[in-house]
Protein backbone atom coordinates (compact mmCIF):
# COMPACT_ATOMS: atom_id res chain seq x y z
CA UNK A 1 0.00 0.00 0.00
CA UNK A 2 2.59 1.94 0.78
CA UNK A 3 4.69 1.53 -2.18
CA UNK A 4 1.33 2.32 -4.41
CA UNK A 5 1.10 5.83 -2.66
CA UNK A 6 4.99 6.61 -3.34
CA UNK A 7 4.21 5.60 -7.15
CA UNK A 8 1.14 7.58 -7.27
CA UNK A 9 3.35 10.92 -5.62
CA UNK A 10 5.92 10.32 -7.80
CA UNK A 11 3.45 9.89 -11.22
CA UNK A 12 1.72 13.22 -9.89
CA UNK A 13 4.76 15.29 -9.50
CA UNK A 14 6.00 14.61 -13.13
CA UNK A 15 2.38 15.41 -14.59
CA UNK A 16 2.66 18.48 -12.96
CA UNK A 17 5.44 19.79 -14.96
CA UNK A 18 3.70 21.43 -17.69
CA UNK A 19 6.77 22.30 -19.55
CA UNK A 20 8.00 18.58 -19.06
CA UNK A 21 5.34 17.05 -21.21
CA UNK A 22 4.13 17.73 -24.93
CA UNK A 23 0.39 18.02 -24.83
CA UNK A 24 0.20 20.22 -28.18
CA UNK A 25 2.23 20.94 -31.11
CA UNK A 26 3.64 24.04 -30.22
CA UNK A 27 5.45 21.86 -26.92
CA UNK A 28 6.85 20.50 -29.21
CA UNK A 29 8.73 23.44 -30.77
CA UNK A 30 10.11 24.12 -26.82
CA UNK A 31 11.26 19.89 -26.27
CA UNK A 32 14.93 20.24 -28.08
CA UNK A 33 16.85 22.59 -25.77
CA UNK A 34 19.59 19.97 -25.27
CA UNK A 35 20.10 19.76 -29.17
CA UNK A 36 23.33 22.26 -30.09
CA UNK A 37 22.51 24.37 -33.17
CA UNK A 38 24.20 21.81 -35.95
CA UNK A 39 21.33 19.64 -34.37
CA UNK A 40 18.65 21.96 -34.61
CA UNK A 41 19.33 22.65 -37.97
CA UNK A 42 19.49 19.26 -39.18
CA UNK A 43 16.03 18.39 -37.42
CA UNK A 44 14.73 21.50 -38.87
CA UNK A 45 15.76 19.86 -42.61
CA UNK A 46 13.85 16.86 -41.63
CA UNK A 47 10.90 18.76 -40.30
CA UNK A 48 10.97 20.28 -44.06
CA UNK A 49 9.98 17.10 -45.56
CA UNK A 50 6.45 16.69 -44.04
CA UNK A 51 3.88 17.22 -46.51
CA UNK A 52 -0.03 18.08 -45.37
CA UNK A 53 -1.54 14.51 -46.14
CA UNK A 54 1.46 12.50 -44.77
CA UNK A 55 0.58 9.50 -42.48
CA UNK A 56 1.82 8.50 -39.23
CA UNK A 57 3.87 5.22 -41.04
CA UNK A 58 5.56 7.98 -43.89
CA UNK A 59 9.30 7.17 -44.25
CA UNK A 60 11.05 10.10 -45.50
CA UNK A 61 14.39 10.04 -47.76
CA UNK A 62 16.97 12.63 -48.21
CA UNK A 63 20.75 12.91 -49.64
CA UNK A 64 23.22 13.67 -46.75
CA UNK A 65 24.99 15.58 -49.89
CA UNK A 66 21.80 17.96 -49.86
CA UNK A 67 22.01 18.70 -46.17
CA UNK A 68 25.63 19.44 -46.75
CA UNK A 69 24.70 22.54 -49.37
CA UNK A 70 21.57 23.59 -47.25
CA UNK A 71 24.25 24.82 -44.75
CA UNK A 72 26.60 25.92 -47.26
CA UNK A 73 29.34 22.92 -46.18
CA UNK A 74 31.71 21.10 -48.23
CA UNK A 75 31.21 17.32 -48.96
CA UNK A 76 34.13 16.65 -46.76
CA UNK A 77 34.31 12.70 -45.03
CA UNK A 78 34.49 15.01 -41.85
CA UNK A 79 31.14 17.19 -42.64
CA UNK A 80 29.39 13.42 -43.55
CA UNK A 81 30.54 12.48 -40.45
CA UNK A 82 29.54 15.26 -39.03
CA UNK A 83 26.02 14.40 -40.50
CA UNK A 84 25.57 11.02 -39.07
CA UNK A 85 27.01 11.75 -35.89
CA UNK A 86 23.50 14.48 -35.95
CA UNK A 87 21.21 12.33 -36.94
CA UNK A 88 22.56 9.46 -33.58
CA UNK A 89 21.91 12.77 -31.26
CA UNK A 90 18.71 13.33 -32.78
CA UNK A 91 17.84 9.60 -31.69
CA UNK A 92 19.95 9.38 -28.62
CA UNK A 93 18.63 13.54 -27.39
CA UNK A 94 14.47 13.36 -28.54
CA UNK A 95 12.92 11.50 -25.95
CA UNK A 96 9.36 12.62 -25.32
CA UNK A 97 6.90 12.62 -22.59
CA UNK A 98 3.03 12.77 -22.73
CA UNK A 99 0.51 12.34 -20.40
CA UNK A 100 -2.05 9.63 -21.10
CA UNK A 101 -5.06 8.54 -19.74
CA UNK A 102 -6.82 5.05 -19.63
CA UNK A 103 -10.75 4.39 -20.40
CA UNK A 104 -10.91 4.22 -16.71
CA UNK A 105 -9.57 7.46 -16.02
CA UNK A 106 -6.10 6.56 -14.70
CA UNK A 107 -3.48 8.68 -15.25
CA UNK A 108 -0.18 8.24 -16.80
CA UNK A 109 3.12 9.12 -18.69
CA UNK A 110 3.91 8.00 -21.98
CA UNK A 111 7.50 7.97 -22.50
CA UNK A 112 8.46 7.94 -26.07
CA UNK A 113 10.87 9.68 -28.80
CA UNK A 114 10.40 11.77 -31.98
CA UNK A 115 11.59 9.14 -34.14
CA UNK A 116 10.99 5.50 -34.41
CA UNK A 117 13.49 4.51 -37.37
CA UNK A 118 16.74 6.39 -38.92
CA UNK A 119 18.70 4.58 -40.85
CA UNK A 120 21.92 5.66 -42.71
CA UNK A 121 23.73 4.08 -45.76
CA UNK A 122 27.10 3.81 -47.34
CA UNK A 123 25.75 6.27 -50.43
CA UNK A 124 24.53 8.84 -47.87
CA UNK A 125 21.35 8.08 -47.66
CA UNK A 126 19.24 8.38 -44.92
CA UNK A 127 15.75 7.71 -43.95
CA UNK A 128 13.73 8.19 -40.73
CA UNK A 129 10.28 7.89 -40.13
CA UNK A 130 8.53 10.01 -37.04
CA UNK A 131 7.09 7.93 -33.83
CA UNK A 132 3.53 7.09 -34.70
CA UNK A 133 2.64 8.50 -30.91
CA UNK A 134 4.57 11.90 -31.78
CA UNK A 135 3.65 12.10 -35.87
CA UNK A 136 0.37 14.17 -35.41
CA UNK A 137 2.22 16.33 -33.50
CA UNK A 138 4.80 16.93 -36.21
CA UNK A 139 2.43 17.48 -39.04
CA UNK A 140 0.75 20.33 -36.94
CA UNK A 141 3.64 21.73 -35.88
CA UNK A 142 5.04 22.25 -39.89
CA UNK A 143 0.79 23.10 -40.86
CA UNK A 144 0.28 25.76 -37.99
CA UNK A 145 3.19 26.81 -36.09
CA UNK A 146 6.72 26.45 -38.34
CA UNK A 147 6.47 29.54 -40.81
CA UNK A 148 10.09 29.66 -40.58
CA UNK A 149 11.98 29.08 -44.17
CA UNK A 150 14.84 26.57 -43.88
CA UNK A 151 16.60 29.68 -45.62
CA UNK A 152 16.21 31.89 -42.27
CA UNK A 153 17.02 28.53 -40.01
CA UNK A 154 20.33 27.83 -41.47
CA UNK A 155 21.61 31.49 -41.02
CA UNK A 156 21.23 31.43 -37.37
CA UNK A 157 24.44 31.02 -35.30
CA UNK A 158 23.47 30.03 -31.48
CA UNK A 159 21.37 27.13 -30.59
CA UNK A 160 19.49 29.64 -28.42
CA UNK A 161 18.31 31.73 -30.84
CA UNK A 162 16.87 28.82 -32.69
CA UNK A 163 15.26 28.58 -29.41
CA UNK A 164 14.06 31.70 -29.22
CA UNK A 165 12.60 31.89 -32.57
CA UNK A 166 11.07 28.49 -32.11
CA UNK A 167 9.39 29.91 -28.92
CA UNK A 168 8.38 32.90 -31.05
CA UNK A 169 6.84 31.03 -33.25
CA UNK A 170 4.91 28.58 -31.32
CA UNK A 171 3.41 31.98 -29.09
CA UNK A 172 2.59 33.77 -31.93
CA UNK A 173 0.78 30.29 -33.59
CA UNK A 174 3.10 30.73 -36.22
CA UNK A 175 1.85 34.40 -37.16
CA UNK A 176 5.48 35.59 -36.43
CA UNK A 177 3.48 39.03 -35.08
CA UNK A 178 3.47 40.80 -31.59
CA UNK A 179 3.74 38.12 -28.81
CA UNK A 180 4.79 37.80 -25.27
CA UNK A 181 6.44 34.64 -24.10
CA UNK A 182 6.26 34.22 -20.08
CA UNK A 183 7.11 31.24 -18.27
CA UNK A 184 9.25 30.15 -14.83
CA UNK A 185 12.99 30.68 -14.70
CA UNK A 186 12.70 26.59 -14.46
CA UNK A 187 10.77 26.39 -17.86
CA UNK A 188 13.13 29.31 -19.88
CA UNK A 189 15.99 26.82 -18.35
CA UNK A 190 14.25 23.38 -20.06
CA UNK A 191 13.47 25.15 -23.21
CA UNK A 192 16.93 26.81 -23.45
CA UNK A 193 19.30 24.12 -21.75
CA UNK A 194 17.55 21.00 -22.19
CA UNK A 195 18.53 18.37 -19.69
CA UNK A 196 21.76 16.39 -19.64
CA UNK A 197 22.31 12.41 -20.44
CA UNK A 198 20.10 11.25 -17.89
CA UNK A 199 17.63 13.24 -18.04
CA UNK A 200 18.30 15.80 -15.39
CA UNK A 201 17.61 19.28 -16.17
CA UNK A 202 20.40 21.96 -17.04
CA UNK A 203 20.74 24.83 -14.83
CA UNK A 204 22.59 28.23 -14.74
CA UNK A 205 22.48 31.00 -12.14
CA UNK A 206 19.85 33.13 -12.82
CA UNK A 207 22.52 35.95 -14.01
CA UNK A 208 24.43 34.18 -16.31
CA UNK A 209 21.50 32.56 -17.55
CA UNK A 210 20.21 35.87 -18.34
CA UNK A 211 23.17 37.41 -20.05
CA UNK A 212 25.00 34.12 -21.61
CA UNK A 213 21.74 32.21 -23.05
CA UNK A 214 18.73 34.89 -22.91
CA UNK A 215 20.55 38.60 -24.31
CA UNK A 216 22.39 36.40 -26.57
CA UNK A 217 19.65 35.18 -28.42
CA UNK A 218 18.03 38.20 -28.76
CA UNK A 219 21.05 40.39 -29.99
CA UNK A 220 21.27 37.83 -32.92
CA UNK A 221 17.65 37.51 -32.83
CA UNK A 222 17.21 41.79 -33.85
CA UNK A 223 19.98 41.45 -35.99
CA UNK A 224 18.06 38.64 -38.58
CA UNK A 225 14.86 40.76 -38.04
CA UNK A 226 15.86 44.75 -37.75
CA UNK A 227 12.12 44.89 -37.20
CA UNK A 228 11.66 43.37 -34.45
CA UNK A 229 12.14 44.55 -30.52
CA UNK A 230 12.41 42.49 -27.95
CA UNK A 231 11.60 43.65 -24.05
CA UNK A 232 12.52 41.35 -21.30
CA UNK A 233 11.25 42.01 -17.94
CA UNK A 234 12.97 39.71 -14.74
CA UNK A 235 10.22 38.42 -12.74
CA UNK A 236 11.33 38.10 -9.21
CA UNK A 237 10.35 37.32 -5.63
CA UNK A 238 11.95 39.68 -2.95
CA UNK A 239 15.85 39.61 -4.59
CA UNK A 240 15.04 36.08 -5.69
CA UNK A 241 14.75 35.53 -10.05
CA UNK A 242 11.54 33.52 -10.49
CA UNK A 243 10.98 33.96 -14.35
CA UNK A 244 10.88 35.63 -17.19
CA UNK A 245 8.55 37.53 -19.57
CA UNK A 246 9.69 38.30 -22.83
CA UNK A 247 7.45 40.92 -25.26
CA UNK A 248 8.55 40.56 -28.95
CA UNK A 249 7.23 43.91 -30.84
CA UNK A 250 6.99 43.75 -34.67
CA UNK A 251 7.42 47.33 -36.11
CA UNK A 252 6.83 45.99 -39.47
CA UNK A 253 4.79 42.62 -39.46
CA UNK A 254 4.46 42.29 -43.25
CA UNK A 255 8.38 42.71 -43.73
CA UNK A 256 9.76 38.99 -44.24
CA UNK A 257 13.98 38.34 -44.15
Amino acid sequence: MMQNKKMDVALSNLLSRQDYLVTQANDLARSFGNLTSFEHKVLDFCFSFVKKDDVPDTMYHLKSLDILHHLGLNSSGRNYQRIVKAFKSLNEGTAIYMAIKRPNGEKGILMTSLFDHIAAFENGGIEFRFSRDISPYVFQLKEHFYSFKLSELSRVRSKYTLTLMKLWNANAIGKLTNTTIKGSLNEWESWFLGSDKDGKQRTMSAGVFKRDVLKKAEMELQSLYPDVQLFLTTKKQGVKVVGYELDIVRLKTHLRL
